[in-house]
């Protein structure tokens, strides 16, 4: 199941009053909402958001490490889409999340699962970088984490600087892939990114 830190579910989103925002903003920005190719906006907006802003549950699969597996777990290139809370644009690109199992490893699906969890949600790229990391390290335990992501920001690529292309790149690591400088190193290295 979701856990309470996780983004509101598609219930809680007050679709009439997202619709109704949505025709005010049309009007404020000298459109006509009931104009033949605008009439359906505010209804087919309100609902884009209510999904953008909706994860899917899971529940969280975790094994017992009977073979006492130590060395790092990594999904490389894992997409992510998400929000920007400042100005309500999209943010996407990959994650690349690792861990070095504890007691229990994870269904590998479940780390793009936990990616999605905080994606679909008004973000700034570094809190979900930790929330993904942060929400991994307590609920599996793992001698380590690292998160990666890489992610284009259309606020800066659709407006202001203009910066078509440019990516922007956040990490944290905790436990052993802080700590040790070998494990770092190779986290970094199998996600592919310089250290």
């Amino acid at each position: 199941m979701i856990p309470p830190s996780a983004p509101p579910a598609y219930g809680d989103i007050d679709l009439d009053a997202a619709r109704r925002a949505v025709a005010d903003l049309l009007v404020a920005l000298g459109r006509d909402p009931g104009a033949a190719h605008l009439a359906d906006t505010p209804r087919r907006v309100a609902h884009a958001y209510a999904e953008m802003l909706t994860p899917r549950e899971f529940t969280m699969t975790t094994f017992p490490n009977d073979e006492g597996y130590d060395e790092l777990v990594l999904a490389r290139d894992i997409p992510v889409q998400s929000l920007c809370e400042h100005h309500l644009l999209p943010f996407q690109g990959v994650a690349h999340v690792g861990y070095l199992p504890g007691e229990r490893i994870l269904g590998l699906s479940k780390l793009a699962r936990v990616v999605e969890l905080f994606a679909r949600d008004l973000q700034v790229q570094e809190r979900l970088t930790k929330q993904v990391a942060d929400w991994l390290q307590t609920r599996l335990a793992p001698r380590g984490v690292g998160v990666v992501i890489e992610a284009e920001h259309m606020c800066m690529s659709l407006r202001g600087v203009r910066a078509t292309g440019s990516r922007t790149v956040t990490s944290t690591l905790q436990g052993a892939l802080r700590e040790d400088a070998r494990s770092r190193q190779e986290f970094f290295a199998l996600a592919g990114v310089n250290s």
